[in-house]
């Protein structure tokens, strides 16, 4: 008699899942990923950015007229100190949007090209 011995073994799903998500992280990027990534981080140029520069500025303001009000410090020196950190505080809050819409427009003029060519890649125009 001939008996053969054959043994396989079966993923269950939830590793099946896990397998194929650690595969997709190896293979090469597909046009529309890299569509969607360049999207994403024009979407999202210059947050991070403005949102520094503008809690930055907040930040001075509210140190500066705790200086101005005398709640830290005592004296005409500190009131002048106050003054100049809420100026400075001021033009934090006052620039943060405009630099946003500069990173944002430089970023988004630098991936347009790309962008474009791979949406007509894409949608076979």
């Amino acid at each position: 008699m001939d008996q053969t011995t054959n043994f396989s073994y079966r993923y269950s799903a939830k590793e099946n899942n896990e397998i194929m998500e650690i595969r997709k992280k190896y293979l090469p990027e597909s046009k529309m990923d890299e569509l969607m990534r360049l999207d994403r981080s024009v979407r999202f140029s210059g947050i991070a950015e403005s949102l520094c520069l503008g809690v930055m500025g907040f930040l001075m303001f509210g140190l500066g007229i705790c200086f101005c009000f005398q709640l830290i410090g005592d004296g005409m020196l500190w009131v002048l100190v106050g003054s100049l950190f809420s100026i400075v505080g001021m033009l934090g809050i006052i620039f943060a949007y405009p630099i946003y819409r500069l990173i944002f427009r430089s970023t988004k003029e630098r991936y347009t090209p790309r962008i474009l060519e791979l949406v007509s890649h894409i949608s076979g125009e």
